[in-house]
């Protein structure tokens, strides 16, 4: 029983250190973080980001993503008269919406104009190529070897937005 109560009163002293130790430390890692929040802004925290593309002709677009690209279709948006008026495609984790254009800026403006959605897979570059091909879409891009590591095709949609995809590997 003596040796019972020895191991107690030292099990009980060395949380007491510990817990000391801990108080000591908490004061200056809490005046350091209450510093830096005032000194720099908070950076943004965003979990997915999900482009969205007007286009000419939903249909015809739904039909590139899906039959030439692989996606799949997620969710449909109908307007009142019942008619499709935008979709959220999936790939993998990642989401691209399209939406029927209104026309309320014309039928003329120009779409994908100095935009690139920079896509990045595991799958093979090369084979992904011969899959658009055969679907009878044209790269832009041949896949290539990049500089600073991976292959990548590039490519646009019907509409003109242009897409790069890449393996990193």
């Amino acid at each position: 029983m003596a040796k019972k109560a020895g191991r107690a009163k030292r099990t009980s002293s060395t949380r007491a250190a510990n817990k000391t130790k801990k108080k000591q430390s908490k004061p200056k890692r809490a005046a350091i973080t209450r510093e830096r929040r005032k000194s720099e802004p908070e950076t943004l925290r965003l979990r997915s980001v999900s482009p969205l593309f007007t286009v000419t002709d939903l249909e015809r677009s739904v039909r590139f993503y899906t039959g030439v690209l692989g996606f799949i279709v997620g969710e449909r948006d109908n307007g009142s008269d019942g008619a499709l008026q935008g979709v959220m495609l999936k790939a993998g984790v990642s989401e691209l919406g399209l939406s029927q254009d209104d026309w309320k800026k014309g039928h003329d403006r120009q779409r994908g104009v100095a935009v690139r959605i920079w896509c990045t897979t595991a799958q093979d570059i090369d084979a992904l190529a011969k899959r658009i091909k055969a679907g009878g879409h044209a790269l832009t891009q041949e896949p290539a070897d990049e500089s600073f590591g991976g292959r990548s095709l590039a490519l646009d949609d019907p509409d003109g937005f242009h897409l790069s995809i890449h393996n990193p590997a």
